[in-house]
C-alpha cells in the first residue's frame, strides 16, 4: 500500500498483527488469506486490538451498538459524541462482520511447530515452546499495582518524538 488514504491503514494493519513492524506478513495474515481461517484470524486480531473492551466484557462482540458504544466511552473516557468513540465503534462493527468468534480461536493456543524456509529447497522444523512461569515466579515478578495513564500524543510524523516520550515514560514510570 502506497500513498493516498491507504497510509492510515498500514499502522492499523500492524496493530492487528497482520504484518510485522517491518511490513512483512505474519502467520495471522496467512491465516486471514485462507477462507477457512479468515474469520478466526480477524476475531483473534480483535481480541488483541480491543483487549481493554474484551477485558471489560468478554462477549463485547455480542453487544448491540448502544451497549458497545457505552463500553467504548467507559474504556476511553471520551465523550459519547466524540470522533474517537464513533470511529472505534464503526471499526469494531466492520471487523465484527468478518470475524468468527464461534470457532475455537487460535488466540489462546500455542502452535507446537513452525515450518520455515531454510536455504533454497530445504525446510527445517523448529519447535516453539511456551514459557509458563510457576506460581511463585508469577508472584515474585508481579507488580500488583494498576495504573491508568491517558496520554495525549502530539500530531507528528517524526518517530523520534514518540521514541523520546516512551523512553521517558519507561525511565520514570517502570522502575525496577
Amino acid at each position: 500500500m502506497k500513498g493516498g488514504n491507504t497510509r492510515a491503514v498500514i499502522p492499523f494493519i500492524k496493530k492487528m498483527g497482520l504484518v510485522s513492524s517491518d511490513g512483512t506478513p505474519t502467520n495471522r495474515y496467512r491465516e486471514f488469506r485462507n477462507p477457512n481461517k479468515s474469520g478466526v484470524a480477524i476475531a483473534d486480531s480483535m481480541r488483541e486490538l480491543y483487549e481493554v473492551l474484551f477485558e471489560m466484557n468478554e462477549y463485547a462482540y455480542e453487544l448491540d451498538p448502544s451497549e458497545l458504544k457505552g463500553l467504548i466511552v467507559e474504556a476511553t473516557g471520551a465523550e459519547m459524541s466524540s470522533t474517537v468513540v464513533q470511529k472505534t465503534l464503526s471499526t469494531f462493527t466492520a471487523l465484527k462482520k468478518r470475524a468468527d468468534f464461534e470457532e475455537e480461536d487460535s488466540f489462546s493456543k500455542v502452535t507446537p511447530t513452525v515450518i520455515e524456509p531454510y536455504g533454497e529447497q530445504q525446510e527445517r522444523e523448529r519447535t516453539v515452546h511456551q514459557y509458563v512461569p510457576s506460581e511463585s515466579q508469577r508472584e515474585k515478578d508481579s507488580i500488583n499495582l494498576s495504573y491508568t495513564i491517558n496520554l495525549n500524543l502530539p500530531v507528528t510524523t517524526d518517530i523520534e518524538v514518540f521514541n523520546a516520550i516512551f523512553k521517558s515514560m519507561k525511565q520514570h514510570l517502570i522502575q525496577e
